[in-house]
């Protein structure tokens, strides 16, 4: 099994019932800055959090990059009622050897409880065994992201590994949670 290179050649949009799925561009950089910035949505993201518009359109230009590498992929969210950037969702750290790939996602709080991440999931997890062809999909979640653990499991994530203090950030030692799905497991 091998990973499906051709979906690099132009970026895979796609859509479900009340989303869209296209290419981030300079213009989502404000309302994306609104979203990374959000304390809810940054609670348990353990990374470096965006301050200004122009750390966003870095952070744009990376997701750019990498799917120009084929290194990886990220989906804005749309909303197809309001044509808003609600969130998104991308499929990177690719082991080509194994066909893997790790997962992440973010969703605007305003949109919580509305079944637009379930949404999300249906579609990415269908492209990532159907059109990409990974054999495994990987999440990487903070132990205490109660709400990430509930979605992984609905859609049949399981729990693989607890591994000790081993992400450091903002001056402390963290546990993380890996979670996986393989194809077999939705077929």
């Amino acid at each position: 099994m091998k990973i499906n290179d051709n979906i690099f050649d132009v970026f895979p949009e796609l859509e479900s019932e009340r989303l869209q799925f296209r290419a981030y561009k300079n213009e989502d950089a404000k309302r994306l800055l609104s979203i990374r910035s959000n304390a809810l949505v940054s609670k348990y993201m353990d990374t470096t959090l965006p301050v200004t518009v122009e750390d966003s359109k870095q952070r744009i230009a990376k997701i750019q990059s990498s799917f120009n590498d084929k290194t990886g992929i990220t989906w804005a969210i749309i909303e197809k009622s309001s044509n808003m950037l609600i969130g998104d969702f991308g499929i990177w750290r690719f082991d080509k050897n194994n066909s893997r790939g790790e997962i992440g996602y973010v969703l605007s709080p305003e949109f919580w409880g509305k079944g637009y991440m379930t949404e999300a999931f249906t579609t990415l997890v269908n492209f990532a065994f159907s059109k990409l062809n990974l054999h495994s999909l990987e999440a990487n979640i903070n132990p205490e992201n109660e709400n990430s653990k509930i979605l992984l499991s609905k859609f049949g994530f399981k729990q693989e590994a607890y591994f000790r203090e081993n992400y450091f950030y903002n001056g402390r030692f963290l546990d993380s949670e890996i979670y996986c799905l393989l194809k077999s497991d939705i077929e």
